[in-house]
């Protein structure tokens, strides 16, 4: 009987170890990170601009990817476009009201296989205090590796499309030859090195 519990045992702290190996908890490290922006300007050029405060966590299944999951905020407060009074605008109730909402926030809801070392994350992204439903295009993550300092590393690229109107960001002007200031498509690109928590 004592053999018996023993193995029984034996075999559960097996099995607990196995689930443990599969997954692995993450952090971004916001020093190499960031997230891109661009938008028409005029109707004729491409504005760019980023926020260079990513933090978040991606808990990632190695044996089954598509039960990883993924969490991010973007500090609005970072945004930077190159051009003080243009980023101050930005912050202000006319967009992004930084006051008031000072984080972007992304929360996966499924993860997708989309070919070789590519994944569709699908997700609540949160902007000016609205969430819509909306899907991120990723490369990556990439292998595991260690750093000089011994700290096990993986990198992902994380792109989609929104209308800034979709989230309250209505701000515009008229111009007179036709059309408006400020297009309504945004690009973003975000940039992750990542961070294996001990």
């Amino acid at each position: 009987m004592k053999k018996t519990l023993a193995l029984g045992f034996a075999l559960l702290a097996s099995i607990a170890a196995t689930g443990l190996a599969r997954a692995s908890s993450w952090e971004i490290d916001g020093s190499h990170s960031s997230a891109q922006f661009s938008i028409k300007h005029l109707m004729v050029s491409n504005v760019r601009g980023e926020f260079s405060k990513v933090a978040g966590t991606l808990n990632l299944d190695d044996k089954d990817i598509t039960k990883s999951s993924v969490d991010v905020s973007i500090d609005v407060n970072t945004i930077n476009t190159r051009e003080a009074k243009r980023d101050a605008h930005l912050k202000s109730p006319d967009f992004f009201d930084a006051a008031k909402f000072p984080a972007l926030t992304f929360k996966s809801k499924k993860v997708e296989k989309a070919g070789a070392d590519k994944l569709k994350v699908t997700g609540d992204l949160t902007i000016h205090g609205v969430t819509k439903e909306v899907v991120l295009n990723v490369e990556g993550p990439t292998a595991e590796i260690k750093d000089p300092f011994g700290n096990a590393k993986r990198g992902a690229t994380a792109t989609t499309k929104i209308n800034r109107k979709d989230f309250g960001l209505n701000w515009n002007k008229a111009l007179e030859a036709g059309g408006v200031l400020v297009g309504e498509e945004v690009n973003i690109t975000i940039d992750v090195e990542l961070l294996k928590k001990k």
